[in-house]
């Protein structure tokens, strides 16, 4: 079921919610961005200077947002414990996908070119899957009370995870030479962990307790 607690017409969370939209927006830009290094033929140094500032934000913004849940706490007592408890959690993750998203520049920093091999176009496709992941989720954090896109939402995360897990298998039983097969297999790691964490983000605004912790979830 759908919790009631996280609707921004209750319990005050208006501001810190769009606030957490707006956070959860700069992760895609960043993610976009440092696709396009390893993807699009962007280089490094043009997309740098962006994700990192982004990233910077994405930082201040995640320390304001748990200094306005302290702050509602002491205001409001303990009655929407349980909410600001998910919103640490899902703020968490957010900014996990942003520290993914530089660990993609990172590659791209160390020479992987992706952008003109046999599988660029299925890649292309793999990215732009997670990167419109995150708008729908967005549009889950801004009204989290339809619990059919709730479930959706969570079943296609499930099955594209399932999916990145069995690319990253195929890439260890691989006889494709390392510089082939390590790079695929570091970014499908990438965006396991960036796909957990959307699901993780979805699940801390409609329940109040996780009931499933994914060990990618305790990776910095």
């Amino acid at each position: 079921m759908v919790m009631s607690f996280f609707r921004r017409s209750e319990g005050g969370f208006e501001a810190i919610t769009a606030h957490t939209v707006s956070m959860l927006a700069d992760a895609r830009h960043s993610f976009d961005m440092a696709s396009t290094a390893l993807l699009s033929g962007a280089t490094h140094a043009s997309v740098a200077e962006d994700v990192y500032t982004t990233d910077d934000r994405i930082n201040q913004t995640e320390q304001e947002l748990r200094r306005e849940l302290v702050v509602h706490v002491s205001v409001q007592g303990t009655d929407d414990i349980g909410a600001v408890l998910a919103y640490t959690l899902l703020i968490k993750k957010i900014e996990r996908i942003g520290d993914q998203a530089k660990n993609m520049l990172d590659l791209a920093d160390e020479g992987v070119d992706l952008g003109s091999e046999s599988d660029t176009d299925e890649l292309i496709a793999l990215r732009r899957t997670i990167s419109v992941m995150m708008g729908e989720a967005a549009d889950i954090l801004s009204d989290p009370t339809n619990e059919d896109e709730v479930a959706a939402y969570r079943q296609k995360a499930d099955a594209l995870r399932f999916s990145l897990e069995t690319q990253i298998r195929e890439c260890m039983h691989s006889e494709k030479p390392g510089s082939e097969v390590v790079p695929r297999a570091i970014l499908y790691r990438y965006w396991k962990r960036i796909v957990a964490n959307l699901a993780g983000v979805v699940i801390s605004a409609t329940e109040p307790i996780h009931r499933e912790i994914d060990p990618d979830d305790l990776d910095d």
